[in-house]
């Protein structure tokens, strides 16, 4: 599998989820607005690094332990990543959000070139890795079920000096 091409129901869930990103750390570029999509405010995401993020997926809500579902995405923090992020998930640091809460909320219009800078990775017995990571803010992105409901989960992470950082999405 791919290291950068979602599947299409992360897609979906990923779509939703970047309208709530409005605000970190990563400068955009390009002299866009930080609501618009610009490519330079995430060519910084393109380079090859040494950084890795791995992560588990813990997620239990009124007694329920949900499942991950599917990829767990990354998407590099930008301004309009941020201000996406805060429009769907009413946070730009961590949040656990119904997938239909996500899917009714309006982000706007996708930059056309976004999907370029999305990854994915499966989520196998709950655990993920991004491995090549230049320095940088991130967002993780994770659908999990329990039952018939599906929860959104997103969480910023940051990852420094090429090193490796452990997440665990849920907590």
């Amino acid at each position: 599998m791919s290291n950068r091409r979602p599947s299409l129901a992360l897609a979906a869930i990923l779509a939703g989820a970047l309208a709530l990103s409005a605000c970190a750390t990563t400068p955009v570029g390009g002299g866009a607005s930080p609501a618009e999509f610009s490519a330079d405010a995430f060519a910084w995401s393109t380079r090859a690094g040494q950084a890795s993020i791995e992560g588990r997926v813990a997620f239990a809500q009124d007694g329920q332990a949900f499942s991950c579902v599917g990829n767990v995405g990354l998407i590099p923090d930008t301004g309009y990543t941020r201000a996406r992020m805060q429009r769907l998930y009413g946070s730009t640091e961590r949040a656990a959000v119904p997938a239909a809460v996500v899917r009714a909320r309006s982000a706007g219009e996708q930059g056309a070139d976004y999907r370029s800078y999305e990854r994915a990775q499966p989520c196998a017995d709950g655990a993920f890795r991004f491995s090549g990571l230049p320095d940088g803010s991130w967002f993780l992105i994770s659908p999990v079920k329990a039952g018939d409901d599906i929860v959104v989960l997103m969480k910023r992470v940051q990852t420094r000096d090429g090193r490796m950082v452990n997440v665990t999405l849920g907590s």
